[in-house]
């Protein structure tokens, strides 16, 4: 049988032959760490006395705060730039960009090659054919020592797009409609490879645009094969050839999905789900506070261009802010030469320095109380960008909503807006607890707290306000914080207790926090009917216990007495009086957890 396109890659970067679920050991080309997660990266290099494997192909990229605007972000890059000064490691500094895209537009990555870095949208590289991957501060330190890490080979998915979108949809509207098909887990545990007329019409910016939502669809990657673009932009750009990866034509696929785009009109995301997508017309007319356009999905040039064409002439509706942030620098100098930035700044726009901007809470893009956004942006989860609702759209129903001061199409601007207001608030941090040191047992028994709910992503359970804290004894008191019903569950958990919940637990961010505070509380294990991929492999990494048992949320009653073995997988219900199976631990993961960690001894 033939191949996939992630099995071939697992295959030219091992010594093995990748069958599905295999644990193999991958080589990778390029290892990043970011300014969030980069201090913490240096920290366990130097706490476990490591080097740097290969300089020459480990880079920091500066992209969630690129003006170093908060204190403790500003000193987490000082400790980046020393580290790289002793190690000859090239940073990509805070004049830069989004480091998942410096990848490909400085050279860095080519089709079927692997990279790494603390960005959950490092998967955005399947837009070139290659893999690429979101991983915490572990994954990222043994990458960085080893030039290699473990992953299960995933089963993958074939993507069909039938038909031809409408004369005013996008790219952007093409992944909410994909989205909106397979929901926020539809991808979960699987590379999906993605064809179609309308695949082979888009250009780079739009690859780039789908394969950055393959997270939010729970997706390991959004794999294009390699086409006559592609191959041009490196021979035009850095004067290669180079070698088309493409899927064999027997090759296995676990699910053949066929998505019809025909005659799609622009959609949209409502307020906390990315997967709850509607046509624009639905909720035309809503009124908006502010506006964004960037991020790692929709900051490339023709984005630029895009908004540009419908903010021409026209000034934003009065009371509203526009933040438009282009991806890199190189798209931001563009944008300067072909006069984007006058059309941007005429029509009253504010335009940041390159870079994620709100997404990491590093730079211009925050929400306040009460707030109303629309924004080009991947995800939308509560709290993500502070506490206002956000939309998700394309760069195109972005512009024409802040010029009209409500959500509407390019072909729907009215000459008269609407006025809005905006309200800020405040929030209280929750009280320290302090931490004991964690055994590793392989059975454990607690108090459980059931949280019957699927899709928890890492914003609810540690959220991105806190993510410059690098001690984990402040850790925490953060627990749950932004999940409602539960932002108390810090002050009353109990060491040893247990946390059972449903599907795709821990989905989103890459963030290693959202492990290490169960960790700083103390929390003995959590069983999940399935965990977000990163989310999965953060928590093995640490040596925080987790299993996976299906449909364990609707048995198990919430405040009950568990027993767990982690060996056998076995849950006895003292409470109940009953016996649930979960899978056991892999002997990866039991020799991880037993050594306290991926990074232990």
């Amino acid at each position: 049988m033939g191949k996939t396109i992630i099995q071939k890659i697992f295959e030219a970067h091992s010594n093995t032959t990748a069958h599905i679920d295999d644990i193999i050991d991958v080589m990778i080309d390029v290892r990043v760490a970011r300014d969030f997660g980069g201090a913490n990266v240096v920290k366990h290099l130097e706490e476990h006395h490591l080097s740097v494997q290969d300089p020459k192909h480990t880079f920091f990229t500066f992209d969630c705060n690129p003006g170093g605007c908060d204190q403790k972000y500003a000193e987490n890059q000082q400790i980046c730039r020393v580290f790289a000064r002793k190690q000859n490691i090239k940073i990509y500094d805070i004049n830069s960009g989004i480091g998942t895209h410096l990848a490909f537009e400085e050279g860095l990555v080519f089709p079927a090659d692997t990279f790494v870095s603390t960005d959950s949208h490092a998967n955005l590289l399947g837009a070139i054919g290659a893999f690429g991957q979101g991983m915490g501060d572990i994954d990222i330190a043994h990458a960085f020592a080893y030039g290699k890490t473990w992953f299960k080979v995933p089963p993958t998915i074939k993507v069909i797009l039938k038909g031809t979108p409408s004369s005013t949809a996008t790219p952007k509207d093409v992944a909410l409609r994909i989205n909106k098909e397979v929901g926020a887990n539809g991808l979960l545990g699987y590379a999906t490879e993605i064809y179609g007329d309308y695949v082979d019409s888009l250009s780079l910016d739009g690859r780039v645009t789908i394969a950055s939502m393959a997270t939010e669809m729970g997706g390991i990657i959004i794999l294009f094969p390699t086409d006559k673009k592609i191959m041009e932009y490196y021979r035009k750009n850095f004067g290669i050839t180079i070698k088309p990866i493409h899927a064999d034509g027997d090759a296995y696929y676990e699910r053949i999905l066929e998505i019809d785009i025909s005659a799609l009109s622009p959609q949209i995301s409502r307020p906390g789900h990315p997967e709850d997508v509607v046509s624009v017309t639905e909720v035309q007319g809503v009124p908006i506070d502010s506006g964004f356009i960037g991020s790692c999905t929709n900051g490339r040039m023709e984005d630029m261009r895009a908004a540009a064409a419908i903010l021409k002439d026209k000034t934003i509706a009065p009371g509203r802010v526009l933040k438009i942030v282009p991806a890199t620098d190189m798209i931001w100098n563009a944008s300067l030469n072909e006069g984007l930035v006058k059309v941007f700044k005429d029509a009253g726009a504010l335009v940041g320095s390159a870079g994620c901007a709100g997404c990491a809470a590093g730079q211009i893009g925050q929400t306040g109380k009460g707030e109303v956004t629309i924004s080009s942006g991947n995800r939308n989860f509560v709290g993500k960008q502070g506490k206002g609702d956000i939309y998700l759209a394309s760069p195109q129903t972005v512009a024409a909503s802040l010029v009209a001061g409500y959500i509407t199409t390019v072909d729907a601007i009215p000459k008269k807006p609407s006025p809005v207001k905006i309200v800020a608030t405040m929030v209280r941090p929750s009280s320290v607890q302090k931490i004991e040191k964690q055994l590793n047992p392989l059975t454990v028994e607690g108090r459980v707290w059931v949280i019957a709910q699927d899709n928890i992503d890492t914003d609810m359970i540690y959220h991105n306000r806190h993510l410059a804290i690098s001690n984990l004894a402040e850790m925490g008191q953060y627990t749950f914080g932004n999940l409602k019903g539960y932002e108390q569950f810090a002050i009353k958990a109990k060491r040893g207790d247990i946390v059972v919940v449903g599907k795709n637990f821990g989905c989103g961010s890459s963030r290693q926090q959202a492990v290490d505070c169960f960790k700083a509380l103390g929390i003995s294990v959590i069983v999940a009917e399935s965990f977000g991929a990163i989310y999965e492999r953060n928590a093995i990494n640490s040596g925080l216990p987790i299993l996976v048992a299906l449909d364990i949320s609707k048995k198990i009653q919430d405040k009950d007495i568990l027993s767990i073995d982690f060996s056998t997988g076995a849950i006895t219900d003292k409470t109940q009086g009953k016996t649930f199976q979960a899978k056991p631990f892999s002997n990866v993961q039991t020799e991880i957890y037993l050594r306290g960690g991926l990074l232990g001894r």
